[in-house]
């Protein structure tokens, strides 16, 4: 009886505490629908942004800025590569992705093309990079972007999302006209990602608000994921590493779908390139003064 009382009187205060405004009642595992409760904390919103430029703000990814600059002003580049990990890991010198440089350096020797990703990095992260110092001077001929994915990231966000990530993909092409008014822009449409498969309706809302910005001469629009996964949206054997970034196969799924457009516009390849050597993650070759350091994805 003295513990049905104590329950009562318990339960009819917590209901005058909300009445009043100063309390919500928890719902009950029951009512949630799992005792876990990591399970019943809301999932994390998605933010708005992606056109708003923004610095990284890791040490790595400090010294990676500086590194691409001082590549940029090396010059002798006529495609420019800018994107997140997935454009990085193709033209980088990191030992652990030597397999995809090769396949860099067979489809692009001779094309002078430089390798302007960095892991991790959202639109707006990239917007800060081009907007400083990373595309100044450098006059290339074709532009190629593939970014987005990260902002995607794995919890679905509806509309208002889609629409803010089209903005960056917006402001990033804007940038990069303004920077290399000559350049013709490529817009690769954002890959798949498996780690979670509710984001594949979003990524396809995002793909075809990047189709309607072609123009099919300063700016092109390509799109390979029906040649990287089923109509579901699901990654095929052996074209991704991690459900995310491709492999060797998937790289060159992506070049043949370039290879056309750069020979239209650039001729064939040459027998000599002019390009700056590739550059690599700065935390494999440095202390970075005992700074804990973001490494490169």
């Amino acid at each position: 009886m003295k513990r049905i009382v104590q329950y009562l009187t318990a339960t009819f205060a917590t209901l005058l505490l909300c009445k009043l405004g100063f309390a919500q009642p928890a719902p009950s595992p029951a009512a949630t629908g799992s005792t876990n409760a990591a399970s019943r904390q809301p999932m994390p919103s998605y933010r708005l942004g992606a056109d708003k430029p923004a610095p990284r703000s890791d040490k790595n990814s400090q010294l990676a800025h500086e590194q691409l600059v001082e590549k940029a002003k090396q010059g002798g580049i006529d495609i420019y590569f800018e994107g997140d990990s997935i454009t990085r890991r193709w033209g980088t010198k990191d030992p652990q992705y030597s397999e995809n440089l090769a396949n860099w350096t067979t489809n692009f020797f001779g094309w002078n093309a430089g390798d302007f990703g960095w892991g991790a990095d959202l639109t707006q992260n990239i917007l800060w990079r081009l907007e400083n110092g990373e595309l100044d001077g450098v006059n290339p001929k074709v532009i190629v972007i593939l970014a987005g994915i990260n902002n995607v990231g794995t919890n679905p966000g509806g509309e208002e999302k889609v629409t803010d990530i089209t903005r960056g993909l917006q402001a990033m092409v804007k940038v990069t006209q303004e920077k290399a008014p000559s350049a013709v822009i490529i817009l690769t449409g954002i890959f798949p990602r498996n780690d979670n498969m509710a984001v594949i309706p979003e990524i396809n809302q995002i793909n075809a608000n990047l189709a309607k910005m072609a123009d099919g001469k300063k700016i092109r629009y390509i799109n390979i994921n029906d040649k990287l996964a089923d109509k579901g949206g699901k990654l095929f054997p052996g074209l991704s590493r991690d459900r995310l970034h491709p492999t060797v196969k998937g790289y060159q799924i992506w070049a043949d779908a370039l290879k056309p457009i750069l020979t239209e516009i650039l001729g064939p390849p040459a027998k000599t390139d002019h390009a700056p050597p590739p550059s690599g993650d700065p935390s494999l070759n440095s202390s970075l003064n005992a700074t804990p350091a973001k490494k490169a994805n």
